[in-house]
């Protein structure tokens, strides 16, 4: 009888501490389920950078540091169980969120950027002061990487000065952290993309000079061939190429670009200077986009030697002429056109 009665006593005890487990089972999945499900987190914006090599246990830790997740445990037992690949960057936290919207974000590498637009035409000052103006960094260090980082197109053009022409224009995103150097290489690689998509492998330093000076002398497409070909004709016959967009560029190059071009810069001397020195300018003079490169590699046959910008005439439109006299009559129409309108 002794011996049921302990028997009895051994299974009360058992019972009694199966209990016990379960409730710390339940106990446990609850606070597992609490760290991982109940939001948490800033209440108004804050980034965090993640360096590249970082484990998962330091990553999470961090976040806990920063007050993103509330404990690195439950980033942990999120990222046991997603086995994702998390990835560095800078990420923007600026609302409380469950540990798990946390990982998931990191895991598909939804990292804060900041939107950098590039119009066409634009040269490395107008980009320089674009990277300063979205808080990515300094206009020298921009400047100073187009100047310094030709070895990036070396293969298309061994005598480059600077990246001028290879900043493809476009819409570019960038971490905050982003360098300069970075920058331009993103730049250069969209250049080479277009580049390929339109065949330009050959000449590529001259190509891009005239497309330079087509991009920033009309702004309608459908004219850029017309002003590729006035450009082809006069270098055939050793014309200079008398366009002021090269002419500013010297001047912004020395320093002396006073935001409107006189007479007296038309006679200032610099390699740029396209009325005092035959031929093509050393380089291109901003940053060509699509239309203008194909113009610039596919000119039509015409015989046009001149022609009034689209940029300067009343109907918005440029005017072609083969000959001399011509042109001084669409010279003399356009500033009819001008007085006409100021009249209005």
């Amino acid at each position: 009888m002794a011996r049921r009665r302990r028997s009895g006593g051994k299974r009360k005890g058992s019972g009694a501490a199966g209990i016990l487990l379960v409730l710390l089972l339940i106990a446990g999945v609850g606070a597992a389920a609490w760290l991982v499900l109940a939001p948490f987190g800033p209440e108004s914006e804050i980034f965090v950078t993640i360096a590249p090599g970082s484990s998962a246990t330091r990553i999470g830790r961090l976040l806990e540091s920063a007050g993103v997740v509330r404990s690195r445990y439950g980033f942990d037992l999120v990222r046991w169980y997603r086995h994702g690949t998390l990835h560095a960057g800078t990420y923007r936290f600026d609302h409380p969120a469950p540990v798990a919207e946390v990982y998931g974000r990191i895991a598909r590498g939804d990292v804060f950027t900041k939107a950098l637009k590039i119009p066409e035409g634009s040269n490395i000052f107008d980009i320089a002061a674009r990277v300063e103006q979205a808080g990515l960094g300094t206009r020298q260090d921009f400047l100073d990487a187009a100047r310094s980082q030709t070895d990036l197109v070396a293969d298309l053009d061994p005598g480059a000065q600077s990246l001028e022409g290879y900043l493809f224009p476009d819409t570019y995103r960038f971490s905050p952290d982003a360098t300069a150097g970075q920058m331009v290489v993103a730049m250069v690689k969209r250049f080479r993309s277009a580049a390929a998509q339109l065949g330009l492998s050959e000449n590529v330093h001259q190509v891009l000079t005239i497309a330079s000076l087509v991009e920033r002398e009309t702004a309608v497409d459908s004219e850029r061939p017309l002003v590729a070909s006035v450009f082809e004709n006069r270098l055939a016959k050793g014309m200079p190429l008398r366009t002021d967009p090269a002419v500013i560029y010297g001047l912004e190059l020395t320093g002396r670009w006073r935001g409107t071009i006189y007479q007296s810069d038309l006679t200032r001397d610099t390699p740029y200077n396209t009325y005092l020195h035959a031929g093509l300018p050393p380089g291109p003079v901003c940053n060509p986009g699509i239309q203008s490169l194909r113009a610039a590699m596919f000119p039509p046959a015409t015989n046009y030697l001149y022609f009034v910008a689209a940029g300067t005439d009343a109907q918005g439109h440029s005017l072609f002429a083969a000959t001399l006299d011509e042109h001084n009559r669409n010279v003399a129409n356009y500033r009819k056109a001008q007085k006409k309108a100021g009249e209005r």
